[in-house]
């Protein structure tokens, strides 16, 4: 207790100060490793930061045991520092073998930067991303199909990486699939985790592509345990569709040159088969039987709240809007008759060179 007093009261209370300097300093090797130790422990986190520390600390290290061999002649310092050395370039090799393990491909890299990036998705995620797809890049030779209209099971997710892929049905061509565009999104969303399809469009490749691809089932068990991973999935798919169809609804046009607006109610029931005028008439006078406790006007629109019922139209044909300059209507400004006379569809194109266009 006594020895512990002593000490304390020497370090603290009676500090011994130094009786003189000595004439000459520690060398330049001394200094020089104690700024490297200084700019070692400014390092940050993670793999890069793990090596930067680690070599700026082994350069220190390095200094200190040339200053105890030269200047300050300690063994003990000398043999320490070169121990250390030993260990940081130990840990070097280390780091450097995980970076190069968890390194990517130069497709997947690419992939990262054009649609994961953007989204500020973590290293770390996107790599659990590309796990689950094996790492692997599939080829596609020109002329060769991905998938056949009625044939081919939809038991995976496919993502395109390089080149152009044809989609078509019953030989009519749809639309193209260009690079960092799903493959199969809408046959995806459509089908159900515990149901089994086929692909209802024909997928060709146009030129030399690549692709890489998900198993169905493993990457439904990685979306089901992680629900970050599911919502990038759905956020990306979301997109993908919406770009598929609005690239068909710019091909879809009428012979008064209006743009449809597929924000439109009852679009399907227009575009569908038309009620002939016979049905029309019929409910006026379903509507009078005493039976029928009341009577509803024919529903065009889903959405829209009932209206009173409106007189039944006329049995003649509807006369054709003339020729004008219709500059000042857009799609909003149609009526449900003026659905009736469109003549376009999706497939009226004379070469695929058009669609390009």
């Amino acid at each position: 207790m006594s020895a512990n007093a002593t000490l304390l009261d020497r370090i603290v209370f009676n500090p011994v100060l130094c009786e003189g300097w000595k004439p000459y300093m520690e060398g330049a090797a001394y200094h020089l490793g104690n700024f490297f130790l200084l700019l070692g422990f400014m390092g940050g986190s993670g793999i890069i930061g793990s090596i930067y520390i680690l070599g700026f600390l082994g350069i220190g290290f390095f200094c200190a045991a040339l200053w105890g061999w030269l200047d300050a002649c300690g063994l003990d310092i000398f043999i320490w520092n070169i121990l250390l050395v030993l260990i940081c370039l130990l840990q070097l090799a280390h780091s450097f073998y995980q970076l190069r393990k968890d390194a990517l491909s130069e497709e997947f890299d690419q992939l990262y930067k054009q649609v994961c990036q953007p989204l500020q998705v973590p290293p770390q995620v996107y790599k659990e991303i590309v796990k689950c797809c094996e790492e692997k890049v599939l080829p596609l030779a020109k002329d060769q199909t991905y998938a056949l209209e009625g044939k081919t099971s939809i038991d995976r997710l496919s993502f395109l990486l390089s080149g152009r892929i044809k989609v078509s049905q019953d030989g009519q061509f749809l639309h193209y699939v260009f690079p960092y565009q799903f493959l199969d999104s809408p046959e995806w969303e459509s089908l159900p985790p515990s149901e089994e399809g086929t692909f209802q469009v024909t997928l060709t490749a146009e030129a030399d592509c690549t692709f890489i691809s998900w198993q169905r089932k493993k990457l439904y068990a990685l979306l089901t345990k992680d629900r970050y991973i599911a919502r990038i999935f759905s956020v990306l798919l979301g997109y993908d569709i919406s770009e598929k169809l609005y690239a068909l609804n710019e091909k879809l046009f009428a012979k008064f040159g209006l743009r449809f607006d597929i924000r439109l109610p009852s679009l399907y029931h227009v575009l569908g088969p038309a009620s002939s005028d016979t049905e029309v008439e019929k409910e006026p006078r379903e509507c009078e039987e005493p039976l029928v406790p009341s009577c509803h006007p024919p529903t065009f629109v889903q959405t829209a709240p009932a209206a009173p019922r409106a007189r039944s139209l006329p049995s003649h044909p509807r006369r054709s809007r003339p020729d004008s300059d219709l500059s000042g209507e857009d799609s909003t400004s149609l009526v449900l008759e003026d659905f009736a006379e469109l003549t376009g569809s999706f497939m009226d194109y004379v070469s695929e060179g058009e669609y390009m266009k």
